[in-house]
């Protein structure tokens, strides 16, 4: 959530953020509402000031003025009218502020979309093959280790099951992921809850804006986590945590669900967009004025990940029309997929400045005391399993059909090569 004072004082940065991000916000009307309710929250004390008077007047009289007891019978009506009505006000303008995305940072480059995104860095050379290159649907078919069909049939489309040493492959991946992160980078591993309640999605931004992409259960209003990101920052809601814990930085396994309608004929085959994919989620909590060098770190962590397996892969700065809603600033990692000869995105690693402690109501207390103030928090996935297995599956295949496991990952497997026997 943005800062209220920015609507109040400098309207302009508001104007100029939606420009870049190519949105409409409605400035003038969030700053009409945030002054009608502070003129009637001025009109309510008063009417309160003046009625605890005339009370304690009315205490010393021994005969009650009639007149002044039905003076007051209508400030106290007049009272609960204003105050229904500063509820209605506030209701409207936290509508309007929930659906405000974050400010983008002086430094994104300006665009409409994707498009506008620029290539940071790539490392590492695309592989060279001597044979007819298959994409990974064809290869999981053949070797069968990925089921399209029983997925169809268990649930609906863009649900799938691994086989075998297919499943295996995930399961190392996970697990060799999360001794990287935990062992070697610094986080601090969580088990989370799958289902997470109304405020805590509120709270991470993903409500109300990404709520008809969100599974639901409206029974227990239970939300399917879309991602980690999400209960991770819900932990630590309306909390003030001390300077020395700071920063934390937390790495989780979770299952992936998002309800997203997908166009028709887009990446309709195998396993690249699905409504349930795993993921290990890296999140940090850290001071404001080392966020953004916490985002390189960041995403470094995340491309740790492709040095190791010996992927190519390349990061992109996104542009000003292509940030998440709550980013302030983003770095997409992506793989190289020879199958479909296409940049595969595995994380997305974005700081979100104080955007998502402000709704959330999560702050620190700084290290030479004074008031509270919320934190930044960071995220990134490290990595999405689905997009890497399909860049493992491409990057490694052989002539032969059978496909090479990574060397960091066959301690984790037990097998070096997936060959369908």
């Amino acid at each position: 959530m943005i800062d209220i004072d920015l609507i109040r004082e400098h309207p302009e940065i508001l104007e100029d953020a939606a420009a870049k991000r190519g949105i409409d916000i409605p400035v003038s009307e969030a700053a009409d509402l945030d002054k009608q309710r502070r003129l009637t929250i001025v009109e309510i004390d008063n009417l309160r000031a003046k009625r605890n008077d005339v009370s304690r007047e009315l205490g010393r009289l021994k005969e009650k003025p009639a007149e002044l007891i039905q003076d007051m019978r209508e400030v106290g009506g007049r009272i609960k009218q204003l105050e229904e009505q500063e509820r209605d006000i506030a209701i409207k303008l936290e509508s309007i502020l929930m659906n405000i995305p974050n400010l983008p940072a002086e430094t994104v480059p300006i665009g409409d979309d994707e498009d506008g995104n620029v290539v940071v860095r790539t490392i590492g050379e695309k592989p060279k093959f001597d044979f007819e290159v298959k994409p990974h649907w064809q290869i999981g078919e053949d070797l069968g280790i990925i089921d399209i069909q029983s997925g169809v049939k268990l649930a609906q489309s863009r649900f799938y099951v691994l086989r075998g040493k297919g499943a295996a492959l995930q399961r190392a991946l996970i697990q060799w992921m999360l001794n990287l992160h935990t062992l070697e980078n610094g986080y601090s591993e969580l088990y989370l809850p799958y289902m997470v309640n109304r405020e805590t999605v509120t709270g991470s931004s993903h409500l109300p804006h990404f709520e008809e992409n969100m599974y639901h259960d409206s029974e227990d209003d239970l939300f399917m986590v879309p991602t980690a990101e999400a209960p991770v920052t819900g932990m630590f809601r309306q909390e003030i945590i001390d300077y020395a814990e700071l920063p934390m930085r937390f790495v989780s396994h979770t299952p992936c669900w998002r309800r997203e309608k997908f166009s028709a004929g887009r990446d309709t085959r195998g396993i690249k967009r699905v409504h349930q994919f795993d993921k290990v989620e890296m999140y940090k909590f850290v001071e404001p004025d080392v966020s953004y060098d916490e985002l390189e770190l960041l995403v470094r962590d995340a491309e740790d990940v492709c040095e190791k397996l010996g992927i190519p892969h390349r990061v992109l700065e996104l542009c000003s029309g292509d940030l998440g809603f709550a980013a302030s600033k983003s770095y997409d990692v992506e793989m190289w997929g020879p199958g479909t000869e296409e940049w595969l995105e595995v994380s997305s690693c974005s700081n979100c400045t104080d955007f998502q402690s402000r709704r959330a109501s999560i702050r620190y207390r700084p290290v030479k005391g004074g008031r509270p103030r919320f934190l930044h928090t960071l995220n990134g996935s490290g990595l999405a399993i689905p997009r890497v297995l399909i860049a493992i599956m491409e990057n490694f295949q052989r002539a032969d059909g059978s496909v090479l496991i990574p060397e960091v990952l066959r301690s984790y497997t037990g097998f070096d090569v997936i060959d369908g026997q």
